[in-house]
């Protein structure tokens, strides 16, 4: 239990301790010949300890959804969502008046504004889009430029663990949600009889456990809406869209799936491919020829990023660290691809080694 959840309960434990007093305080004046008073005012005490103390986390529970939804809700939908609940009131004050003259009319009306308003809230945030169509011809789409109100965090971002050096860095200032069911799935995956994959899944566990710690991240563990049917990453797919979400994930089917459904995805693998820097044509660089090339004479290294260099005429400084000189860039399916050839120094240097091993024999 955290720090903040257990001062929480136990303060919560006091107001149920005062509260639970003052009941059978009030209790005892009200009955003069209550016998014995200190057994009633002892009885509501107990009571109000221990209805506080495990009440308090539920209420905790439910602020705290409130409280996400409130601050991952976009503005558009919250007013959306407030003029549904007027809209809802209003027709609750007209019905009212035929209402209130019956037996329990009073009652009756007030139960029918709360469920009219809440009826006019859900209406308001989940057809928002429809209703701006509607009444103005037009909705949110996806090309609005708006802000991401919540990415929706896939078990594979997860385990690889970039995402918590990329959060740490604040870019991405978003809440960062995690399904119950994707933490089942964790969990799942860290419990298997694999040794490769109980290790993957651990990795993953620890991954979230320091992303809790990090108070600059604003991670969100929440119950699903609804039990998923099915594949996870379909019902991944559906409370992204239902919710106006995005989804963060490396895994290729999920990647192309939720694209065709519309939802936003943020990859990881294409966000560390666009920050892979850009040499240019012309540009020296520092590269080990590592291995023959396809071509002859061609020899291959890469760069500290794992971006694949070719030397044009490099295989006979293999096993070497050389300064080259960029040729050409191409991107292609794999990634980004340079070839270059070696700068004047490196080739003066391997000549005067070969005529000096000529001299020798």
């Amino acid at each position: 239990m955290k720090r903040s959840e257990y001062l929480a309960r136990w303060g919560g434990a006091g107001l149920g301790v005062v509260g639970g007093f003052l009941l059978g305080y009030f209790m005892v004046r009200g009955v003069p010949n209550a016998h014995p008073g200190w057994v009633i005012i002892g009885l509501t005490t107990l009571e109000g300890l221990i209805f506080a103390y495990l009440g308090t986390p539920y209420l905790l529970g439910g602020w705290g959804k409130i409280n996400f939804r409130l601050t991952s809700t976009p503005l558009p939908d919250l007013l959306s969502g407030l003029l549904g609940m007027i809209v809802g009131l209003v027709i609750a004050v007209l019905i009212g008046f035929f209402v209130r003259d019956l037996p329990y009319g009073y009652p009756l009306s007030l139960v029918l504004a709360l469920l009219l308003a809440a009826q006019g809230a859900s209406v308001g945030l989940t057809r928002r889009a429809e209703l701006a169509a509607l009444f103005f011809g037009g909705g949110r789409t996806e090309t609005d430029g708006h802000r991401l109100p919540a990415v929706l965090v896939d078990t594979s971002v997860i385990i690889d663990g970039r995402i918590l050096d990329i959060a740490k860095t604040g870019f991405l200032d978003m809440p960062l949600v995690v399904l119950s069911s994707v933490l089942r799935e964790l969990q799942t995956v860290a419990d298997s009889a694999d040794v490769t994959r109980r290790r993957r899944g651990r990795r993953g566990l620890d991954v979230l456990t320091d992303m809790q710690k990090e108070p600059s991240i604003n991670l969100q563990v929440t119950e699903d809406d609804s039990a998923p049917t099915g594949e996870i990453d379909a019902h991944l797919v559906r409370t992204a869209k239902r919710k106006g979400w995005a989804i963060m994930t490396n895994d290729f089917n999920l990647n192309r799936i939720a694209r065709l459904e519309g939802v936003a995805v943020l990859n990881l693998n294409e966000l560390a491919q666009a920050m892979r820097p850009v040499a240019i044509p012309g540009e020296e660089i520092v590269v080990a020829v590592a291995r023959e090339g396809k071509e002859p004479g061609q020899g291959v290294g890469s760069l500290d990023d794992g971006t694949m260099v070719v030397i044009q005429n490099g295989r006979r400084l293999l096993n070497q660290t050389i300064t080259a000189v960029v040729t050409s860039v191409i991107q292609t399916s794999a990634g980004r691809m340079i070839f270059a050839e070696p700068s004047g120094t490196d080739t003066r240097r391997q000549a005067a080694r070969v005529k000096t091993r000529e001299e020798s024999s």
